[in-house]
């Protein structure tokens, strides 16, 4: 058995035992998991090939293939990317846990993760045999030659953005190397005061995509967790690698997801409706934690607010609580994560309203 690390919400249950236990119940700020419906475009397109008995391709049909690419373009500014270098993923997070196993990594490999980061990073590592560093800048690597390198921007937890001079350094870098960088960007749509870029831009790599990677989801941006709706793009030849072993290993999006994607990504109404809703409760969280003690880092971008009381997480996960807030600890994130909570922007407008009442 590969040793694992406890799962990291599961020593949430005494916290979300108290925060449960509040007269007006519990307000959960803990898990970025959408509330809000998905759209009946998006749920018509999910039925409308419901009949289909056969296997689904493991490509993804062409249709949806191009509309990644077409919706990268419009909303992103990526432009030069093949048909065939987009694969669908049955989410982000089981490409995240297996990438570096599908990609042949293990014992002897080493994968860079950032200081703070989705666990999964971590564990996908851990899944292949390979060690984990963390590190967020090109001087702490020293002489190593990583396997591979994971960016996050927006970064979940902390919302920072890293701009196109940062990535671009990494790209180069990596290049010289030749060192994979894969960067997950499934909150890229979600920029406030920040505007993040892709590392698929023109002015990040040159207008080549060799060496590099894309992680997308529609869960956040089209409230389709549950359908398990997500893409990765990029370099043609790791892209075709990561298609043969999925091939054989049954790692398909159904059908009617492949045909719900397509829509969801061809229709821009839906991401600027949901954006509002979260710009709109990040505004209520933003002020009430603010008028309250606690400060707000980074943030610029994403579906969280990276707070601090100046105490210990676990400290705070627990005052919170008391008043029927339930937000995870910065220590899931990374051990620089000690004094920060994750307030998610994820729950409904009468949920988050009563949040900022108990805050004050």
């Amino acid at each position: 058995m590969i040793a694992l690390p406890d799962f990291p919400w599961d020593t949430l249950a005494e916290a979300a035992a108290t925060a449960t236990a509040h007269p007006g119940g519990v307000v959960d700020l803990s898990v970025g998991t959408p509330v809000d419906p998905v759209a009946p475009t998006i749920r018509d397109a999910l039925a409308s090939v419901s009949e289909i008995p056969g296997y689904p391709q493991t490509h993804g049909t062409p249709a949806l293939r191009a509309a990644a690419i077409d919706a990268l373009r419009r909303r992103h500014g990526v432009t030069g990317l093949e048909p065939d270098a987009v694969l669908p993923t049955i989410g982000s997070k089981e490409l995240v846990a297996w990438l570096p196993k599908l990609l042949g990594l293990g014992a002897g490999d080493t994968v860079v993760i950032p200081e703070l980061s989705y666990p999964t990073y971590e564990v996908g590592a851990l899944l292949a045999g390979a060690s984990v560093l963390r590190a967020d800048s090109l001087v702490a690597l020293g002489p190593m030659r990583p396997a591979m390198i994971w960016l996050n921007s927006p970064s979940n937890p902390t919302g920072r953005v890293l701009g196109p001079e940062h990535l671009r350094k990494v790209v180069d870098w990596a290049r010289e190397r030749d060192v994979l960088v894969v960067s997950d960007e499934c909150y890229l749509a979600l920029g406030w005061t920040g505007e993040p870029v892709s590392i698929l831009h023109p002015s990040v790599n040159d207008g080549r995509m060799d060496g590099l990677l894309a992680v997308h989801s529609l869960s956040k941006t089209a409230s389709l967790a549950s359908y398990r709706a997500g893409f990765v793009t990029g370099d043609p030849a790791v892209v075709a690698r990561l298609l043969e072993v999925r091939k054989h290993a049954g790692m398909i999006v159904p059908r009617p997801v492949q045909e719900a994607m397509k829509v969801a990504l061809g229709d821009d109404e839906v991401l600027r409706a949901q954006r509002e809703r979260y710009a709109r409760r990040r505004l209520v969280l933003q002020k009430a934690l603010l008028d309250n003690g606690f400060q707000i880092d980074h943030s610029e971008a994403g579906l969280y607010l990276w707070a601090t009381r100046g105490e210990d997480a676990w400290q705070t996960v627990a005052w919170l609580a008391g008043r029927g807030i339930l937000v995870a600890p910065g220590t899931f994130y990374g051990p620089r994560g000690g004094k920060h909570v994750r307030v998610a922007l994820t729950a409904t407008d009468e949920r988050v309203e009563a949040a900022a009442e108990r805050l004050g």
